[in-house]
């Protein structure tokens, strides 16, 4: 009993071993491989997306990439930031591919456009095309409370959005034509890349806000097929005509209290008071 039970254990110990050994060997640039890199969460700090993405540009051992979305968006800079390194990435020569996950709306779905294929689950939450500028007005609350606020400003917008008063219909139609603008961008984004699949006039009917399944966007023609992770890859396998190339997954480390200071910094600062959003709501 003692003799099986030691040969188990040693068989354990060299299965986890090989697996080691085999991460490892996936991480070294050599050979060719295709990288994946996930995104979640809002996009709001792109930077350290940017930076993985020109690491995988760089590195000659990369063929292909696949960007792993799940998120529902963020704001307008940081979607078109990471947009714009995914097409310096495209312009080096190699495919890129778009596996999404549970969800990949609005700038998510923003930065979907630029791929040579994207996949969705047929149950995947995508679409939400469109912008949004919320605002809180505050003034009723804090009138019941006695407190009172003045603004000296230098110009009569420089207070738009103030939570503490109501916005004037100047303001509002300001505001709309800020939007409109980021909008047509929006459209102009998709567009470049997927006017063969979807004509603008019906980009236009269904980039209303509204969200699709994954089944209705392949449809539309906002997606190519429907799919996961692994078909993904294997797309872009079949596109850098790397059949054999190792998967290795881009990924930072960090410890839990890092995550944890970090998550709870940007829920402190990052709700700017105007900021432009391809957010689902």
């Amino acid at each position: 009993m003692r003799r099986w039970l030691r040969r188990l254990l040693i068989v354990g110990i060299a299965v986890m071993a090989l697996g080691f050994v085999g991460s490892l060997l996936a991480r070294l640039p050599v050979g060719e491989r295709i990288a994946v890199l996930k995104v979640k969460g809002a996009l709001i700090e792109p930077d350290r997306i940017v930076v993985k993405v020109q690491q995988a540009k760089e590195d000659r051992s990369v063929k292909a990439m696949v960007l792993r979305v799940d998120s529902p968006g963020g704001s307008v800079g940081a979607s078109q930031e990471i947009y714009r390194a995914l097409e310096d990435f495209k312009a080096s020569g190699k495919p890129l591919v778009v596996s999404m996950g549970n969800v990949a709306a609005s700038g998510a779905y923003y930065i979907s456009a630029p791929a040579d294929y994207i996949f969705a689950n047929p149950g995947t939450i995508t679409g939400s095309i469109g912008v949004i500028i919320q605002h809180t007005e505050l003034k009723e609350l804090f009138e019941k409370l006695g407190i009172k606020t003045t603004s000296i400003k230098t110009g009569k917008f420089k207070d738009t959005l103030s939570p503490f008063r109501e916005l004037s219909q100047e303001e509002k139609e300001y505001l709309q034509e800020t939007v409109q603008d980021a909008y047509e961008q929006f459209l102009q984004a998709i567009l470049k890349y997927r006017s063969k699949k979807i004509s603008e006039e019906e980009l236009r009917r269904v980039a209303d806000g509204r969200v699709f399944t994954g089944k209705v966007a392949k449809e539309l023609g906002l997606v190519d097929g429907l799919g996961n992770l692994q078909d993904a890859i294997n797309k872009a396998r079949e596109l850098s005509k790397a059949p054999q190339a190792r998967v290795f997954y881009i990924e930072e480390r960090k410890g839990l209290l890092r995550r944890l200071v970090e998550e709870n910094f940007q829920s402190l600062t990052h709700h700017y008071p105007l900021m432009l959003y391809y957010l689902m709501r």
